[in-house]
């Protein structure tokens, strides 16, 4: 888990009726730690510019001509100023407003957009800080709150975190798209008992605890990799795919559950194993996970 910056993004107020506190918020990710990759000059090795140019003329337009746009027709646009835009949205009067609570439980993760630590901002701001932090925490309830956040409108899912907030921007429902275009060519399959004792035998046995510290990048380990490879000189071997085999799928189950058990088996008699893998040249820092409240 990435360190907390030491620099707020947004500064405001989190407010509920009357009670009000001041508090700042932080990202709680970030893909700094990943490698950085540039486009280059494959003959002279210089970093590429990007610039943009006119699909007409093929001139290369300066800032100061360019300008938003949005398309009316084929190739015929509205333009829209900057001051424009600007003077279009809701005065950032920092407030994060709370409007009404619902239950955890009760919370679709589909309309999850970007995380942030929420923390008081000054020791003043710290005893109503922690009676709506535990209020959420006790009632087991999380807060919808609505503000003005980083130029845009926008709703906050507020919930209890350690000893914070983590405030969880949330998609509109429109940017969402249905489950019911994605699954209506599934059709109706009758699944049989015993493959579904099976299914729930291999579920048991398998069972575990949420770790994102046991989570690997393969794909940021190996690119790590290539680049050490890469200034060292040396070449890599491309790893080997494993080839699917089409069996049938109950002897399928039954297979999985015999692994599944032998894997709980080993387990119960050599204790947790240890990862052999060599995360000592990943990039990304590792940290306690926290628990949700």
């Amino acid at each position: 888990m990435a360190q907390t910056p030491t620099r707020a993004g947004w500064k405001g107020y989190l407010k509920l009726s009357e009670m009000v506190c001041a508090v700042s918020l932080y990202t709680a990710v970030s893909d700094s730690e990943r490698v950085s990759l540039h486009m280059v000059n494959r003959r002279t090795g210089n970093r590429l510019q990007r610039r943009f140019v006119d699909s007409d003329t093929g001139k290369v337009v300066e800032r100061e001509d360019q300008v938003k746009g949005y398309e009316v027709a084929s190739g015929e646009y509205v333009t829209l100023e900057a001051e424009e835009i600007a003077a279009a949205f809701p005065k950032a009067d920092k407030t994060l407003a709370i409007e009404h609570f619902i239950a955890c439980c009760d919370i679709d993760d589909l309309y999850f957009d970007r995380p942030y630590y929420l923390r008081p901002s000054d020791e003043v701001s710290q005893p109503a800080f922690a009676v709506m932090r535990e209020g959420l925490r006790r009632r087991k309830v999380a807060a919808l709150a609505t503000g003005v956040l980083f130029r845009r409108p926008r709703t906050l899912l507020v919930r209890a975190y350690d000893e914070g907030l983590i405030a969880t921007t949330l998609n509109y429902d429109y940017e969402v798209k249905s489950a019911q275009d994605a699954f209506a060519d599934i059709r109706e399959v009758k699944v049989d008992d015993e493959m579904l004792d099976l299914a729930r035998h291999i579920i048991k046995t398998k069972s575990g605890q949420f770790d994102p510290t046991s989570f690997e990048d393969r794909y940021e380990a190996a690119l790590t990799e290539l680049v050490r490879a890469k200034i060292a000189g040396r070449s890599i071997a491309p790893p080997k795919r494993k080839l699917a085999k089409v069996v049938d799928l109950m002897q399928a189950l039954r297979e999985s559950a015999g692994m599944a058990g032998r894997d709980t088996a080993a387990k119960a008699k050599g204790g947790r194993r240890k990862s052999t893998a060599d995360t000592s040249k990943a990039p990304v820092k590792r940290a306690p996970a926290r628990k949700a409240g």
